[in-house]
């Protein structure tokens, strides 16, 4: 069992998180690994504020979806016969006694132990918000507790939380002083769980890495997992002053997880909810042999109907538990990105990011339908570039392998992979695409064919986006080339396959960006070439895949900005070659 000994008396603290900063200084410094200390990039708060209403609009569809049907019927109610609304087994402004107990069994029963009792406080008032230390109806109490050998083996410490009316005792083995309708229980588990997952990179030339090597020694031992305890020393335990008359089997999600009714008279008990809302994932650091107490401030405060609704709406997981820990983990780092934003950032400023952010969301979803409906009712592909289409499939492939090796947000891999699905959709409208069932691969798998579409070979287009991809490799083959030798002699990598994909993605982070530009003018140099070898004495030139299909297709394909420098770059081009056709010294406007 976990002792409780060295009281320390404490004032009341306004803020949770605020609180553990000082208590995480001091222990982290003998607690925590070399490789824990490095502090994490957090990202900006437009990406935080995109990734929160992405994820909002996927639970929406999906609630949507798997629209919840009626209720499941209470086998204790006889059919047919209406439900009764209940009410609050403790009344408003009931004097009750509060029970803390800590230890390492899940299931409490040693009432008797005044080692593990950590908290006793006596006459609170249920729904009184004008009572404690600071008036607001808030009662706090610190200690620190004693670890066991256990614990610090990766054991479990479980809170227990007992709330009787006043006179009552949540021992049910004391005849006359427990009675159950006058008794409220919660329990939960105060350490957290998490796993730290190790990344054997080596360089692939000479087998040299830079990592710890205890952090070597450990991955060896433990493997590319391991599960370490972890402590934060606050925990808020809210009861929520509310009197609905709720109806056993009608309570909403996720509200229906909290309120528990009685079998026999069909009333509910007070909500006990524990709330570490605002215990940020940095703020935990591991429990290991080098500690030997943990510090433990516990805060009692009544808590509002609609401010607990909020919270077990933040808190609550999908029933749908097929994403695995490992996503829980994701989205309890993206949650905290959240909090330090709404902790940190300025009101003003984080009210218009969150409407730049709307915005920019709704111009993303349109982006996307328009880019569907072009292609859909596109006839002619004069003017468009198919080898773009096909680069633009490789660029989508390329960064969902990437991601998908290094393990990126759950979101992040359903966004890119819709990507790649359109993407593959294009290909069939700018090409015709059939299967081959005459000549089979290995005589059993029908041959997958692709063959370009007449309006594309007809017109002038397909020889101009050869002559711009050849133009374009002369510059973009050398830098390929030259960064994927920098990634091999200087960055660290899992394996030849991890090498290939993140020398691949990092080029294209470099360079892909400047693709649209790169293409266009390459086009753009490439019909002038057309033009200049066919017409080499000619005063004026005609470009013919400017004329108004092509113009058009361009843009209706292109963004604006991509648009102004293609025409800046044709216009140059124009100027010049008309300027070596005449042979004059001074360009005609």
């Amino acid at each position: 069992n976990i002792k409780v000994h060295n009281p320390i008396c404490s004032k009341r603290d306004n803020s949770n998180g605020a609180a553990a900063s000082g208590q995480v200084a001091q222990i982290g410094a003998t607690a925590q690994d070399p490789q824990q200390q490095q502090q994490q990039q957090q990202p900006n708060a437009w990406q935080v504020i995109k990734g929160v209403l992405f994820r909002i609009f996927i639970i929406w569809a999906i609630s949507s979806w798997f629209r919840r049907g009626p209720s499941t019927p209470d086998p204790n109610t006889p059919a047919g016969a209406p439900r009764v609304p209940s009410r609050n087994l403790f009344p408003k402004d009931t004097l009750m006694d509060l029970y803390v107990y800590i230890s390492e069994n899940e299931i409490f029963t040693d009432f008797n132990n005044t080692e593990v009792l950590f908290w006793y406080q006596q006459d609170l008032v249920y729904g009184d918000w004008t009572t404690g230390e600071s008036g607001d109806g808030c009662y706090e109490h610190y200690l620190e507790l004693g670890l066991s050998e256990s614990v610090k083996q990766n054991g479990s410490i479980y809170i227990h939380i007992y709330f009787t009316k006043s006179g009552f005792h949540p021992d049910p083995k004391r005849k006359g002083q427990y009675r159950r309708l006058s008794t409220v229980h919660a329990t939960r588990m105060l350490n957290k769980y998490k796993r730290r997952k190790f990344l054997k990179t080596k360089n692939l030339l000479t087998g040299e890495t830079e990592a710890d090597p205890e952090m070597i020694k450990r991955a060896e031992s433990h493997g590319p997992v391991e599960i370490i305890s972890h402590w934060h020393p606050n925990l808020t335990i809210n009861m929520v002053d509310d009197h609905t008359a709720w109806v056993k089997g009608s309570v909403p999600p996720p509200l229906d997880q909290h309120v528990k009714f009685d079998a026999v008279s069909g009333d509910y008990y007070p909500i006990v909810y524990f709330n570490d809302y605002w215990n940020l994932q940095k703020d935990y650091y591991p429990i290991n042999e080098t500690l030997q107490n943990l510090p433990l401030r516990l805060t009692y405060c009544p808590l509002s109907l609609w401010r607990w609704q909020l919270y077990a709406a933040q808190s609550a997981r999908s029933p749908w538990n097929f994403l695995g820990e490992d996503t829980y983990e994701q989205s309890d780092e993206d949650q905290d990105s959240v909090k330090v934003a709404l902790l940190e950032t300025n009101p003003y400023l984080l009210g218009l990011t969150i409407v730049v952010s709307i915005v920019h969301s709704i111009f993303e979803f349109l982006a996307f339908k328009n880019d569907i409906q072009f292609w859909n009712s596109r006839q002619s592909l004069e003017g468009l570039s198919v080898r773009s289409i096909i680069f633009g499939v490789f660029q989508s492939l390329v960064v969902l392998l990437y991601i998908l090796d290094n393990e990126t947000n759950f979101v992040v891999q359903v966004s890119v992979f819709i990507g790649l699905l359109i993407d593959f959709w294009k290909i069939t409208k700018v090409m015709d695409v059939r299967l081959d069932r005459e000549n089979r691969i290995a005589g059993i798998v029908p041959r997958l064919t692709f063959k370009d579409k007449s309006t594309y070979v007809e017109s002038s287009t397909k020889i101009y986006d050869d002559m711009a991809f050849k133009y374009l490799s002369w510059l973009l083959y050398p830098l390929f080339g030259c960064y994927a030798v920098y990634s091999l002699l200087y960055v660290e990598h899992k394996g030849w396959y991890s090498w290939v994909l993140s020398m691949l993605y990092g080029f294209l982070l470099t360079f892909g960006k400047y693709n649209c530009t790169f293409v266009m003018a390459a086009f753009s140099c490439a019909s002038q070439f057309a033009s200049l070898k066919e017409h080499p004495k000619s005063a004026s030139l005609q470009t013919p895949c400017y004329d108004t299909k092509t113009l058009a297709g361009f843009k209706s394909k292109w963004t604006m900005p991509c648009a102004c420098k293609c025409w800046s770059a044709r216009a140059m081009s124009t100027e010049y070659f008309t300027h070596l056709s005449r042979g004059s010294g001074s360009v005609s406007p």
